[in-house]
């Protein structure tokens, strides 16, 4: 787009003047950079709707100051003043900054920044390896249901997401995971955080409570707490969230419970049969809400997956939410919420402000994708290699760290909760950092400070075999 500068008249200044401070000005503020070509002088002077005798001065005078050179038969271009230079004249009372301000010129209610990817070797866990989708199956299918029905799909929508995936996600879930889900009982979103977020806002007040098991997920714990909700802390021993400390919690009154109870997040236990028909019990008897988080169903290594606390609920209790960015990849932003019709509804208005609707070509290929079969047969190729490489690091982490580190090897999911033996977590964390090893220590995970967890958290799915031997070799010096 063409630059146009605004001037302001000042009394008793010269016009060409007051031109001049302007375009100075926009070069302080970097609206103008280094090296730009400024438009020619017929064209300045009509968008201003002044004489070009007068956009000529004022170009005469910037450059006699240091801030345009000319360049024969190419133009005015701005110029770079060099660091031993003295102010220019029209530098006096400009404030030299980037082209945004850096702080706000009014009161904001600071947060915890969003931490940015680190690079490296990553062992971070629930990170899927991109490498292995598959991008001809997908591309293929994308074609299609843009040469069928591109009109419709690239046009607006509604807040619940493309038919044809809600209908294939209800036979899927149904097929494979006991849930007796309809169309109509699915809602689509970006990603299963996005679900997290309008069921907690669909959900929760100001002031009401909401359990979440002591280890968990802290971007959820962020969208429960954007509501005003108060978070309560259930105790996780190796069958799951206990069900005294869910008993005690209910004393006091709980609103909602967030629980991940298949692999549970992030120590990788998985809630114990007894222990998910007293939770259902209680959830009925004190109409409490259920977002049951069941972020890596597909992969399940050893004996046959648990099925969701969705499937053995009759009384409208529990929330489902899963996520297809597991098995595909993140960047496709598909998740996905099961729920009675009025909760689905309360979200969907929720959904209609903030994002309106989710991208229909892309769901459309995915349902295009179940409904061949293809995503189940991509389901099981992941399922093996990730079971392979989860049996590599573990027998890298024995091999290297053989008194270091204990484990239970996990029976799903994608990490592994590891105790650390001899060496504070946190500090062998950023040591190995350094080296370009990514992993989180188990203070990241816990809701309330504590004075020592002595854990740290790995995942399998991210590298490949060679790769995750690697990473455990440089983390094994850095400890």
């Amino acid at each position: 787009m063409a630059y146009v500068v605004s001037v302001e008249a000042e009394p008793e200044t010269p016009l060409y003047v007051a031109i001049a401070r302007a375009i100075a000005g926009d070069i302080a503020r970097n609206r103008l950079r280094h090296g730009e070509r400024l438009p020619g002088e017929r064209t300045l002077a009509a968008s201003l709707g002044v004489n070009r005798n007068t956009v000529h001065a004022a170009l005469q005078e910037l450059v006699a100051q240091g801030w345009l050179e000319p360049q024969p038969a190419r133009g005015m271009f701005v110029r770079a003043p060099s660091p031993a230079e003295r102010p220019r004249p029209f530098a006096r009372g400009l404030e030299l900054r980037a082209e945004v301000p850096a702080r706000p010129g009014f009161e904001l209610e600071p947060r915890a920044p969003v931490i940015e990817p680190a690079e490296g070797l990553q062992l971070t866990g629930g990170v899927p390896d991109p490498r292995l989708f598959p991008h001809a199956i997908y591309t293929r299918a994308y074609r299609r249901v843009l040469a069928r029905r591109g009109a419709q799909l690239l046009d607006y929508g509604g807040p619940y997401g493309e038919a044809s995936l809600r209908r294939g996600l209800a036979e899927m879930l149904s097929r494979q995971r006991g849930l007796a889900a309809r169309a109509q009982d699915v809602m689509i979103t970006r990603g299963s955080q996005q679900a997290i977020w309008l069921a907690a806002h669909a959900l929760l007040r100001p002031g009401d409570r909401i359990g979440v098991e002591q280890y968990g997920y802290p971007p959820a714990w962020r969208a429960f707490r954007a509501t005003g909700a108060e978070l309560v802390p259930l105790a996780v021993d190796a069958e799951g969230v206990r069900i005294d400390a869910l008993e005690q919690a209910f004393k006091t009154g709980l609103r909602a419970l967030y629980l991940t109870p298949h692999h549970q997040y992030p120590t990788m236990v998985a809630l114990s049969a007894q222990r998910r028909l007293r939770l259902l019990q209680l959830a009925r008897e004190h109409r409490c809400a259920i977002l049951e988080d069941d972020y890596a169903h597909e992969f399940h290594f050893q004996g046959r997956p648990r099925l969701p606390l969705a499937s053995a609920d009759h009384h409208g209790s529990v929330i489902y939410i899963g996520t297809l960015s597991k098995i595909l990849m993140p960047g496709l932003r598909i998740g996905y919420a099961v729920a009675p019709r009025p909760v689905l509804e309360a979200m969907a208005t929720l959904r209609s402000v903030i994002d309106r609707q989710g991208d229909l070509p892309s769901e459309a290929a995915v349902a295009e994708l179940i409904e061949d079969g293809e995503l189940e047969r991509h389901t099981r190729r992941m399922r093996r290699i990730y079971e392979q490489r989860r049996d590599v690091l573990a027998r890298a982490l024995h091999d290297a760290l053989p008194e270091r580190v204990s484990f239970t090897l996990p029976p799903g999911g994608m990490a592994f909760w590891i105790r650390v033996h001899g060496r504070e977590p946190r500090r062998w964390v950023e040591r190995a950092r350094a080296r370009g090893v990514v992993f989180r220590a188990g203070a990241d995970y816990a809701l309330a400070p504590q004075a020592s967890v002595p854990f740290v958290r790995m995942g399998f799915t991210r590298l490949d075999e060679r790769e995750l031997r690697q990473a455990v070799k440089l983390a094994a010096r850095a400890f």
